[in-house]
Parts: C-alpha cells; sequence; structure tokens
C-alpha cells in the first residue's frame, strides 16, 4: 500500500509532468468557462470552437502558410542578430577600450522601443520583407550583446591566467578557454532574446504584412474572428515552446560538462 505514494512522488519529479498538469487544468478551466455562458463565446470561444477554426485554417492551407512566414522572418532577423552579436560581445568583454567605446552607444539604442523604429524602417526600405528582418535584428542584437560581453566579463581570471601558465597565448585561449566557459551563457542568451524576435515579428506584421500569424491575428480582429485570434495566439506559443525546448536540449547535447 506504500508503494502507490511513492510511486506517485517519482512521477510528479519528471520534469514534465507538473508542466503537462498546469497546461492541462488551464484548459479545463478554459472548456468549463466559456461552456457555462457565463461568458460571451464572441470573447471567450470554447477549446471545440478554437479547435474547430484551427482545422479550417489548415485544411485550407492559410496555417501553414503563415506559420511559415513567421518563422522565416524571425530566423533570419535572429540569425543576423545573433552572428554579429558573438564576435562583438566577445570582444567588448575582453577589449576594456572597446568596450568603453561601444558599451554606452549600446546601452542607448537597447531602451530605445524597437517598434518605434517602424515608422522609419518603412520609409527607408518600404513594405517588402527587409523592414520586418531588421526590425527583428535592432530588437534582439544590442540585448544579445551585451548579454554576450557579461558573460565574457565573467570568465574567471584565476582560468585565463592558468591557461598563459601552461602557454596559452592569444586565440588559443579564446578558443579553448572562454568560448567554452560561455558557451551556456550564450546559447541561454539565444534561448532567452528568441522570444523578444517571436514578439517583434508579431508587431511587424500587424502594421504591414501580406501573410503571417500576425497579420491573421490583425485580420481576425477587423472581423470579430476571437476563435481564430486564439488559434494564432496558441500556435505562436507552440512553436515558442518547441523552439524554447530545442535550445535546453541543444545546451544539455553541446555543454553536457555545464550540467
Amino acid at each position: 500500500m506504500q508503494l502507490a505514494p511513492a510511486r506517485l512522488h517519482r512521477s510528479l519529479r519528471h520534469p514534465w509532468t507538473l508542466g503537462v498538469l498546469g497546461v492541462a487544468v488551464v484548459v479545463l478551466l478554459w472548456f468549463l468557462i466559456s461552456n457555462s455562458g457565463v461568458v460571451d463565446k464572441l470573447f471567450l470561444p470554447s477549446p471545440q470552437a478554437v479547435w474547430a477554426a484551427g482545422q479550417n485554417q489548415w485544411s485550407s492551407g492559410l496555417l501553414l502558410k503563415d506559420a511559415i512566414a513567421s518563422i522565416q522572418r524571425v530566423f533570419i532577423g535572429f540569425a543576423m542578430s545573433a552572428g554579429l552579436a558573438l564576435p562583438i560581445g566577445i570582444v567588448m568583454g575582453t577589449n576594456v577600450i572597446i568596450c568603453r567605446l561601444l558599451e554606452p552607444l549600446m546601452a542607448l539604442i537597447r531602451y530605445m522601443p524597437a517598434p518605434a523604429f517602424i515608422p522609419l524602417l518603412i520609409i527607408y526600405f518600404g513594405l517588402e520583407e527587409l523592414p520586418k528582418v531588421l526590425l527583428i535584428f535592432i530588437g534582439t542584437f544590442f540585448f544579445n550583446t551585451l548579454m554576450i560581453m557579461d558573460a565574457v566579463k565573467f570568465v574567471p581570471h584565476e582560468l585565463v591566467e592558468t591557461a598563459r601558465t601552461l602557454g596559452g597565448r592569444g586565440l588559443p585561449i579564446l578558443t579553448r578557454v572562454v568560448a567554452p566557459y560561455i558557451a551556456p551563457q550564450v546559447l541561454d542568451t539565444y534561448r532567452i532574446n528568441m522570444a523578444s524576435a517571436w514578439n517583434l515579428v508579431i508587431v511587424a506584421e500587424l502594421v504591414a504584412a501580406s501573410e503571417g500569424l500576425g497579420k491573421r491575428i490583425s485580420l481576425s480582429q477587423r472581423f470579430l474572428r476571437t476563435d481564430e485570434i486564439f488559434v494564432g495566439l496558441i500556435v505562436i506559443g507552440l512553436i515558442g515552446l518547441a523552439i524554447d525546448l530545442g535550445f535546453r536540449f541543444l545546451m544539455r547535447r553541446a555543454c553536457s560538462w555545464a550540467n
């Protein structure tokens, strides 16, 4: 009789159990409230209605088309940001002069809301894909750079001095000591700031886009299709969760020594 509580305790300690349970509780409450008649279905569609709207969008090909458009914009913009932030962040973290030169400027621009750049981007580059990609770049590049810079600054001085004592100089110290040490922090930086990239692409698509999940949400709002708005939000959340889990998996595989 004592085995059941012990087995239940072990199952609750599984990393997925409580997360799935939390989602299930929210869905159950959503189901109960939306079907109780307390809230108008215009404001809170039922899970069944949202599922039906999602099936309609999938069968028509709109959902896949919009998802691919948004994913493509996010990955291009964020890849540009991550690729450029890594070397600049490392240089700023290892060179005091360059750090003092660039950090105030980056700190200044970081506090400027990225969506405020949308009018300028549209004026400069029109309504095509480039402004949307650049908005994601602007909104994530400075955060990525400064967080990587901080990761480099916190590399233990004793570690670097030990490498120098063993004959390491310049680039070998950077590639064999600094880079492995900051790898977990860099991946975690990308994982965290990827959420900002998704926020920005949705904002960009709300303003000017012919396709994308943000554009679909905007059109649904215009025609009061709250079930389709819920579909867009849930799909964005699921994509974000998949990306987050992908980064966590990469961290476990590439930086197993840090776990």
